[in-house]
């Protein structure tokens, strides 16, 4: 049943994304300046609704944790992680391989980028929660404290004591889908998602019911 859902979202999400490009015209031009202008959040918005909206919703709140939160998320970690999705000259493979966000993102210039990632920004994420307490005491310990004796550092030293990261480098982990957060730990250990070296480490440290206790305290943090 999870594997329909998950067809028919993508099936959705394509479908979404070839209209809403045509309908944008979003630009894609060689001859791009080397640095964006400033972010124009009404450009974001219509991005976002008409694109985005399959996946993530047209606020940012996504309906469930095949696809992450995107709502109140750094602007400057989204278009890095839109730029990942690309395969950058020289490399063999995008940071991030996902085949749906690779013709997403190679559709956009850098401008649309930063325009949508301030969009995004600028919503209200909802609130979520814990959705098991008996992972909370251990999430708990691994968010605030780490595991010393595996060399896996305290979360919060990163994200943060409520999950709200730094701009670029750690992006905001509150209110996340616990689920989501998990699939991207697995990602990262296992070297399927490449864009953190120091990610990869740490998640190659934690087995599975430990990042799923760290997931399930994220959620509900703030």
């Amino acid at each position: 049943m999870n594997r329909l859902y998950r067809s028919l979202v993508v099936i959705r999400a394509a479908a979404a994304f070839g209209a809403g490009l045509s309908g944008l015209a979003v630009s894609v031009n060689a001859a791009e300046p080397a640095q964006a202008a400033k972010p124009d959040v009404a450009r974001g918005q219509a991005i976002a609704t008409q694109v985005c909206a399959a996946c993530h919703a047209a606020d940012g709140n996504s309906a469930g944790a095949a696809f992450p939160k995107l709502a109140g998320q750094h602007a400057e970690y989204i278009v890095k992680q839109l730029k990942d999705y690309k395969t950058q000259p020289g490399a063999k493979a995008p940071a991030r391989n996902n085949p749906i966000m690779a013709g997403i993102a190679g559709a956009l210039s850098d401008q649309d980028m930063v325009n949508v990632a301030a969009y995004f920004a600028s919503q209200n994420a909802k609130p979520n929660y814990a959705r098991d307490k008996n992972d909370v005491a251990l999430g708990q310990k691994i968010y605030r404290g780490g595991i010393a004796d595996k060399g896996v550092p305290a979360c919060a030293a990163c994200h943060g004591a409520t999950g709200m990261g730094i701009p670029v480098q750690y992006p905001r982990l509150s209110w996340q889908w616990g689920d989501y957060t998990v699939a991207q730990l697995n990602a990262f250990a296992s070297g399927q998602r490449a864009n953190s070296e120091p990610m990869h480490q740490i998640s190659s440290r934690l087995n599975e019911a430990e990042m799923k206790a760290v997931a399930d305290y994220i959620a509900g943090l703030h």
